[in-house]
């Protein structure tokens, strides 16, 4: 590791002993053999380990839980958040019961998207009173869910439930219960779900498309569950400084995930969900992006250090106790607040029973000021038929301006094209701005950033060897604790100056040479006295016939069940080009790091480049005619979820300014006018240069040591 690229001293460490090199030196690792990556292996789905690191301070904390937060709105296609439209709320048909009331609503969250539920209002209340937000999570027809008699019957039996009617009607239960405390509360459908019915549940966001641009089911009710917060907020009797989630299962994931994106609710309870254990089984509680490197209990943690207390059963949450209040734990401590996280398993299956119900009413009743004389208790309580809870009817019907899937989306894909748009740099200020959208939401669809040198592992293979004029090194780069093993030379020649050019082609490094010379690109770079370091990125080169594992059967249908936990193959190859960029920016002899991008590498290099700031001097790449628009399928090599959302390609390598750069080969990509753009508020347009047409190898790497 000492003498990577300390290729001035190589020149005084090789001896005229030295062996002469052959063909099978530019290999890192014995014929026939193929690195041993852990990303070769089973990849990572929502039935894996997902425990918390706990950070060390507040101040780590904070920066971590500001990047949960752009994860989640990224991954969820809401960065930037969409414009808020006119909700156009539908309030009626109040039932009455003794110390409550019960009313009906709909409002749009997008035009054309309304959103469904009950509203359950105190009586007897002047001043204003705390809101609550209710998810109902996946019970069968959700708001209206009825268990049964003979169900209701085994639940009360199990100690669950005290009467049958709590046990039949437990969602109402827990929003009368909640009333009759003190709160206003909504309770509001999933998509596809009680009358929520312009869209099936688990349908209409599962192509290329959707993928492409981040719409997502479960993007859609996080969108309807901060626009129901919207709606609860202006009500005027609802104080907006005590606002409370709770939701159970699927409810419970809505729960955790408004109040990891949102500021405005004060107190949270998610029930049997937040586990290191299964994150999510439904097309709604996953999204490409959202939980590579984090899990539900970091999403959880984003809430520090307000209060949030969860339970446990007999499912993937059994274990909450031991692995995941812990850590929690631990981090509300370096707030002083560890009095405000709790979780308790309970000895049920999975539920939102009268027990869970009761702890839930207890935690609200303390954070949320209800000054209500403590231990609360569930009281008995009259339900309603579902069906008189229905939203719809024939003096208030579905709105004639709802629409489907399809609609929707297009809807929200013009809203979110304008958006970027908008972002498209004009001075400096705009510039600014466009690197805090653009870059974060790159960081974050790549999932990865350029790491610090000692974040990287460097092995020395082998000794130097001598090839004419060059000088020769072998190595296996990667990431510290992630088990990569990305084959690598380092090429020097007489005279070297302190540049290093990282070297990618679909080829590896394989490609740097013909017939046993350097190729004339390569050549010229050696004769520009720069060094060359080209690794094989993952599946190039020594990776041969290897293959990333598929995703597995049973999640096949919906890319987020992959993509929301393993980076594509894209992005590990972008992860790769960072690793080397950053490998050559800590060698103790390297005064600047040039890159050049080969063929179909050039899009790589791109990516790559946007994220690298000014660790780079210098980047050349062919753009290859590439659209992100033109990836056909969900597993494509060239697949990056978000990718078209936040302008494609060009946007991307807008990214690079004011870093020099020569582009070619992007005739049709539209990457003129974003560049344009970029380079002109940089008031760096003398830093770029462009070929519609192919430019001949040499000739860039001529621009590039020039």
């Amino acid at each position: 590791m000492r003498r990577l690229l300390g290729l001035v001293l190589l020149s005084l460490l090789i001896t005229p002993a030295a062996r002469a090199a052959d063909d099978a030196d530019i290999r890192v690792l014995p014929p026939g053999k193929t690195p041993q990556d852990s990303r070769l292996g089973k990849p990572r789905d929502l039935n894996d380990y997902f425990p918390m690191t706990v950070p060390q301070s507040k101040e780590e904390w904070e920066a971590r839980r500001q990047r949960i937060r752009e994860r989640v709105l990224v991954a969820n296609g809401l960065w930037p958040l969409p414009e808020k439209t006119p909700l156009g709320a539908v309030i009626h048909g109040k039932i009455d019961r003794d110390d409550y009331t019960i009313e009906k609503v709909f409002f749009a969250s997008y035009p054309g998207h309304y959103v469904s539920g009950n509203l359950y209002r105190p009586k007897g209340k002047t001043a204003k009173v705390p809101g609550v937000l209710c998810p109902h999570g996946h019970w069968q027809d959700g708001r209206l869910f009825d268990a049964g008699e003979k169900a209701a019957q085994e639940l009360v039996k199990g100690g669950g439930e005290k009467t049958l009617e709590s046990a039949r009607y437990h969602l109402q239960a827990r929003c009368a219960g909640l009333a009759r405390m003190g709160c206003v509360v909504f309770h509001y459908d999933m998509v596809g779900v009680a009358d929520s019915k312009q869209i099936d549940h688990r349908a209409g966001f599962t192509d290329v498309a959707a993928e492409l641009r981040l719409q997502s089911f479960m993007g859609l009710q996080t969108w309807n569950s901060i626009r129901a917060l919207d709606f609860l907020l202006s009500l005027p009797d609802v104080d907006a400084k005590r606002i409370g989630v709770t939701g159970a299962s699927g409810g419970g994931t809505q729960t955790f995930i408004l109040c990891a994106v949102d500021d405005r609710p004060a107190v949270a309870f998610p029930a049997v969900m937040v586990s290191t254990g299964m994150q999510g089984g439904c097309i709604c509680e996953n999204a490409s992006c959202l939980r590579q490197g984090i899990g539900n209990v970091d999403i959880a943690g984003a809430f520090a250090p307000k209060p949030l207390a969860m339970t446990g059963a007999n499912d993937w949450t059994r274990e909450i106790e031991t692995k995941g209040l812990p850590e929690l734990k631990a981090l509300y401590k370096l707030y002083g607040a560890e009095d405000r996280v709790t979780a308790k398993y309970l000895n049920f299956a999975h539920n939102y029973n009268q027990v869970s119900r009761e702890m839930m009413y207890n935690w609200f009743n303390k954070h949320l000021d209800l000054g209500l004389t403590g231990p609360v208790v569930e009281k008995p309580f009259v339900p309603v038929p579902p069906k008189e809870l229905s939203v719809y009817d024939e003096q208030h019907p579905r709105p004639k301006d709802a629409v489907g899937a399809e609609r929707l989306r297009e809807y929200m894909t013009e809203a979110s094209d304008k958006q970027i748009k908008a972002l498209m740099p004009k001075d400096a200020d705009s510039l600014k701005e466009f690197r805090r959208v653009i870059g974060t939401a790159l960081r974050v669809v790549i999932h990865d950033e350029l790491p610090k040198r000692e974040e990287v592992v460097v092995k020395e293979v082998g000794g130097a060897a001598k090839r004419g004029d060059l000088m020769l090194e072998r190595f296996l780069i990667g990431r510290k604790g992630a088990g990569e093993e990305i084959p690598a030379i380092a090429l020097t020649g007489k005279g070297f100056d302190g540049t290093s050019v990282v070297w990618i082609h679909p080829q590896g490094k394989a490609s740097l040479f013909q017939d046993g010379k350097l190729v004339p690109a390569a050549q010229r770079i050696i004769d520009g006295k720069a060094a060359i370091f080209a690794p094989d990125v993952l599946l190039t080169g020594e990776f041969g016939d290897a293959k990333m594992q598929p995703v597995a059967k049973q999640w096949a249908n919906y890319a987020g069940y992959y993509y929301g936990y393993n980076r594509p193959l894209l992005a590990e190859r972008v992860h790769d080009i960072l690793t080397a960029v950053a490998a050559m920016k800590g060698a103790e002899t390297v005064k600047k790091v040039h890159l050049i991008g080969f063929d179909k590498a050039g899009p790589w290099v791109l990516l790559a480049r946007g994220l690298c700031g000014d660790a780079v001097v210098r980047t050349a790449a062919d753009v290859d005619g590439f659209r992100f628009e033109n990836v056909g399928t969900l597993y494509n090599e060239m697949m990056l979820p978000g990718a078209v959302k936040y302008g494609g390609l060009p946007a991307f390598i807008a990214l690079t300014a004011p870093g020099e750069l020569y582009l070619h080969n992007h005739r049709g990509t539209g990457v003129g006018q974003w560049v344009k753009a970029a380079y002109d508020a940089a008031k760096a347009k003398d830093r770029v240069e462009r070929s519609g047409e192919k430019v001949e190898a040499v000739k860039v790497a001529e621009w590039l040591v020039r």
